[in-house]
């Protein structure tokens, strides 16, 4: 009897912040659909653990470093001689009122949130463009980026340049695109409302020590108005990412995809 396939069955994927979060949810979805993951972390014992329990590949990468950057391409393509997608998901953040943020702030930002991922993407899409297409697709790879509903609505007050580095990404999504369209590699990112993550703890300890308010108060205000009447998971994230990793979304290239539980049409 057959066994049967999972939608990236045997799909190279790399994902980037991939310990904890978003990226630890979805590498665990994308390795039950049958997925070869490197998985990239600046926690090189939170990703080794990951890739032990799911029985994949854990690379300590910094990717604000060039070194890191073809280390951990060099670890997909060594093992299978390829990389089907990209998960460029590193991010940090970080509340602080708009006119106390130093530059020493603005650039460690964007250094992570924007810089990084552009040179991420650009070293990924270089080694996808002199590779065969992927088995069953048209397509020699997919980049898919992690940007955020900040994008779109101007983020909080306390997180001015996030929000702006979340806006790049979403810019930088479509000019990739628009690149790469004609060699057949899509480039698409996804917009995530508020998630229970490791980030999110942070930003909510900043705010409410900032506003005097106890720990998860200011969580409790953010999350109080999303329309779906409950906190965003890491895996309400996973499901789009999957999506956007499989065959079923090979025409989607250029899109910046809202998943928040109806925040930004609430507000």
């Amino acid at each position: 009897m057959a066994t049967e396939k999972g939608r990236v069955d045997g799909r190279t994927v790399l994902i980037t912040g991939a310990a904890s979060g978003i990226g630890a949810a979805c590498a665990r979805r994308l390795a039950r659909e049958g997925a070869r993951l490197v998985l990239a972390d600046l926690d090189a014992d939170g990703a080794e653990r990951l890739a032990k329990e799911l029985g994949q590949v854990a690379v300590q990468a910094d990717v604000t470093r060039r070194a890191d950057i073809d280390r951990m391409l060099d670890e997909a393509y060594r093992r299978w001689g390829r990389l089907d997608v990209l998960f460029n998901n590193a991010g940090v953040i970080q509340g602080k009122p708009l006119l106390e943020v130093t530059e020493e702030d603005w650039d460690r930002l964007m250094s992570v949130n924007l810089r990084a991922v552009f040179f991420v993407l650009q070293a990924a899409a270089r080694r996808m463009l002199g590779q065969d297409p992927i088995p069953g697709s048209e397509l020699r790879g997919k980049l898919i980026q992690t940007a955020s509903i900040a994008a779109y609505r101007g983020g909080l007050p306390l997180t001015t340049p996030y929000a702006a580095s979340k806006a790049g990404v979403v810019s930088l999504t479509r000019s990739a695109a628009q690149a790469f369209a004609a060699s057949r590699i899509t480039s698409n990112c996804i917009c995530p409302g508020v998630v229970d993550t490791p980030l999110w703890e942070r930003l909510d300890a900043e705010w409410s020590a900032l506003e005097g308010w106890p720990r998860g108060e200011a969580w409790k205000r953010r999350t109080a108005g999303i329309p779906l009447g409950r906190p965003e998971t890491p895996d309400d994230v996973a499901g789009l990412v999957l999506f956007l990793s499989s065959a079923d979304s090979d025409y989607m290239t250029g899109q910046a995809v809202n998943v928040d539980g109806g925040l930004v049409m609430g507000n």
